[in-house]
């Protein structure tokens, strides 16, 4: 299997894997199913035997679920994992519900995260985004207080603007920061990725196949029942013209003898040294191929197709990424 190379996050952070195991799914989202929990923690198991030690969750993931299973598979190799924890979000009956950035709730959140994980501290511990219902000083200074007590040792942002960033960067030094990116995500190449790179701060890239369109399996329509729905992106004509572009990909893919989740992933990792694919799995039949992607390369030739294709603004409608 592929030696996964390490890569240090940002300019003056710790090393880690060049891809990034993505936990959520491993938990009910939004009230859905939980999937095999024996499964799911030999796959952590797999990925850190195979040099993957960048292990991301949330505190709010399956109401804590997320963190105990992590746990589960750590147990006797903590060394073996970067923990990267993010916390705020406040889930109730499987909906969305708001944020908590009270300092006094960030401080409750990380005893009870430290306690799930059975780990004595947090290696990357993150807002899941920011709303301005607290102060960016005091969200930002909590974290920095907890790095001074030995609880967290590098603070991480998620989901946030260009501004935000170096207004969080000035208050503490930012190590990574978390944000979609994909051939069909492209905004935060105007701004985001720049301020990440002049600062000197690593980017975790999740939503590497844009929500599965990048997969070559959706098709139009989709069932009812599918929380796709719910975003313009994936709705009547949009989805139609979004899945023609996405034609170009399967063709290239199929010319490479690869799968398009694979292109996908390989397209992100191709963007730069200091942006770590960030991948959900739950099954170890997954892994062979995700780590597989990450040794592709593009000729300069199908680079340009891909980047034409997929230029900014070409995908129509909007997702969660674009709030």
């Amino acid at each position: 299997m592929t030696t996964i190379a390490k890569i240090r996050l940002g300019a003056n952070g710790p090393l880690v894997s060049k891809l990034g195991l993505g936990c959520m799914r491993m938990s009910s989202v939004w009230g859905g199913p939980v999937n095999d929990e024996g499964e799911s923690i030999a796959t952590i198991g797999m990925a850190l035997d195979n040099g993957i030690n960048f292990l991301n969750t949330g505190d709010f993931y399956g109401s804590g679920h997320n963190e105990l299973l992590v746990g589960k598979a750590i147990k006797g190799r903590r060394n073996d994992a970067f923990i990267s924890v993010k916390f705020g979000g406040i889930i109730y009956n499987g909906q969305f519900v708001g944020l908590d950035l009270r300092p006094i709730a960030i401080k409750n959140f990380i005893n009870y995260s430290l306690v799930r994980l059975g780990i004595d501290t947090i290696d990357l511990y993150q807002p899941c985004r920011l709303d301005n219902s607290v102060p960016m000083e005091d969200v930002i200074g909590t974290v920095a207080d907890l790095i001074k007590e030995g609880k967290v040792r590098y603070l991480g942002v998620s989901e946030i603007t260009a501004d935000q960033l170096r207004k969080a960067h000035s208050i503490h030094p930012v190590t990574a920061l978390e944000i979609g990116y994909s051939l069909a995500d492209r905004q935060i190449e105007s701004d985001l990725l720049p301020a990440a790179k002049e600062l000197g701060i690593g980017v975790v890239a999740f939503a590497n196949t844009a929500e599965g369109l990048l997969t070559g399996e959706m098709k139009a329509p989709l069932p009812a029942n599918s929380y796709h729905n719910h975003f313009s992106r994936f709705q009547g004509e949009n989805l139609v013209k979004n899945l023609e572009k996405v034609e170009v990909l399967k063709k290239m893919a199929k010319e490479k003898g690869l799968s398009p989740t694979q292109l996908a992933i390989a397209w992100v990792n191709a963007q730069g040294e200091h942006i770590m694919p960030l991948v959900s799995m739950s099954r170890r039949s997954r892994l062979p191929e995700n780590m597989s992607a990450m040794e592709v390369t593009f000729t300069a030739e199908e680079m340009n197709t891909l980047n034409t294709q997929f230029a900014p603004g070409a995908i129509v409608g909007g997702t969660y990424l674009h709030r």
